[in-house]
């Protein structure tokens, strides 16, 4: 009869394993085009790249290496990952029945007026009882209708989410060392810009002077001049200012202390990409982390809902107790007298819980289409940063050739105004104007460089690369 109990409760354990009343996680459809643009994509976009292959400049890949071991965004990152692993492992064992080991101890003198007191004196002869006890628990909660699978896939899916936020971090830190590590060039640029300048400013202004005391020029003439000087020496202490910052904006993002960066490259020689491939946009779903993180999302909120709907139907307890009982200490470890075994099974199914396991269910379903939207927003906003970062390093490469062209027309402006204000052909505004055109241009130049260097990075970027 006892063996026919534990067959029962067995196959009974099978079954109610065997049942699930959630849902399969399935991806849902999202939007993405065809191909990112006219040219016949290949199989493997530049972010199958690895960083330190991608980058050409040693310095620039010393600062993403010391980023990467410093950094206290990456640092906590990691940690998440941790704690999410730690909960991995704990649901791993919900399968496990719990047990409990204890040793238990008392002793009670009722009053000897009392119903106790006279009731132990009429059985035992005396009012002073004492229990003796050490047994072990075995408890097994078997959570029914596929709730502790749901709660597995839960936890393995808030690991990988954080799995892949980690590596989201990751590029993203990249980029920005690299974005910025470009804009420092540009600002080395800008600055070699300005001092060139202002040599060729104070020759003006000497000259300006000269003309004036040969009564060629007025006064305003030199004081014009002046102040193209003075608006040129304007830049070089902003310049150093910006400069300073972005090499402690690096610094602090590689998790070390602001300092200068040693650097030996210039925006004129930096390698720049051509005709980056982009790859399949399919892609995106498996190599974008941020992406990624929102199907894990995703995939936590759908096995959230299965677990909601798995504690409305029953569950089943089983229960069992072994140990050593005895009224007196020195009987405790008599056997087998002092042995005992209990074994306990319940099946509860909820009935009145004040509407709350049917809320936890609906505000379950409520946050999985939520998880949907946030998916199919982030595949979106993917897509969207990959065909923006390909727009822009087709006509930053446009604009450069055009702002190149300027440069030089400018320079030769430049010359020939200064010949023609020394012949007496060009008044000083022509001078000064074309001095001023061109330093403009000479920046203008500098910074859609630094531009088509961040396009290139934000391509990387936005196809999924820099985490490996």
């Amino acid at each position: 009869m006892q063996r026919k109990f534990y067959l029962y409760i067995f196959l009974l354990i099978l079954f109610i394993n065997a049942c699930s009343v959630g849902k399969e996680y399935q991806r849902p459809t999202v939007q993405l085009p065809q191909q990112f643009d006219a040219a016949v994509p290949s199989d493997s976009g530049v972010a199958a790249i690895e960083w330190r292959n991608f980058f050409k400049d040693p310095v620039l890949i010393g600062l993403i290496d010391s980023a990467l071991q410093n950094s206290y965004d990456l640092q906590l990152a990691v940690n998440r990952i941790e704690e999410a692993q730690a909960y991995v492992k704990q649901s791993k064992m919900n399968y496990v029945p719990t047990v409990d080991v204890g040793a238990f101890a008392t002793s009670s003198n009722p009053s000897n007026n009392s119903l106790n007191g006279k009731s132990l004196e009429s059985f035992i002869g005396q009012n002073h009882v004492e229990d003796y006890a050490l047994s072990a628990t075995v408890s097994w909660d078997v959570y029914s209708w596929g709730k502790i699978k749901y709660q597995k896939e839960s936890a393995l899916a808030d690991y990988l989410s954080s799995y892949e936020g980690a590596r989201a971090v990751q590029s993203t830190l990249v980029a920005e060392i690299a974005t910025g590590y470009y804009n420092l060039l540009m600002l080395d640029k800008q600055l070699d810009i300005a001092q060139k300048n202002i040599e060729l400013t104070a020759t003006t202004v000497k000259m300006m002077r000269l003309q004036k005391t040969a009564g060629q020029v007025t006064e305003l003439a030199v004081q014009q001049t002046e102040s193209q000087y003075q608006t040129a020496l304007l830049l070089v202490p902003e310049l150093e200012k910006q400069i300073a910052i972005q090499e402690n904006t690096i610094r602090i993002l590689s998790g070390e202390l602001p300092s200068n960066i040693e650097r030996h490259a210039d925006m004129d020689s930096a390698y720049v990409w051509d005709n980056l491939p982009a790859g399949f946009p399919a892609a995106l779903l498996s190599r974008r982390p941020d992406v990624r993180a929102r199907e894990m999302e995703l995939v936590r909120a759908n096995a959230n809902t299965g677990v909601a709907r798995a504690s409305m139907y029953p569950s089943l307890n089983i229960t069992a107790s072994a140990g050593l009982n005895a009224f007196q200490a020195s009987d405790w470890f008599t056997m087998p007298a002092s042995l005992f075994f209990t074994l306990t099974g319940s099946i509860v199914q909820p009935l009145l819980h004040h509407r709350e396991l049917k809320t936890q269910y609906e505000v379950s379903e409520v946050q999985k289409e939520a998880a949907i939207i946030s998916f199919r927003q982030s595949v979106l906003a993917a897509g969207g940063e990959v065909v923006n970062a390909l727009v822009q390093i087709d006509k930053l490469k446009t604009e450069q050739e055009i702002s190149a062209a300027q440069v030089d027309t400018l320079s030769k402006a430049t010359g020939n105004a200064a010949l023609l204000f020394k012949s007496g052909l060009a008044d000083y505004l022509e001078v000064i104007t074309a001095q001023s055109r061109s330093l403009a241009a000479e920046l203008t130049l500098a910074d859609i460089k630094r531009q088509r260097l961040a396009a290139a990075v934000e391509l990387y970027r936005s196809l999924g690369g820099g985490w490996e």
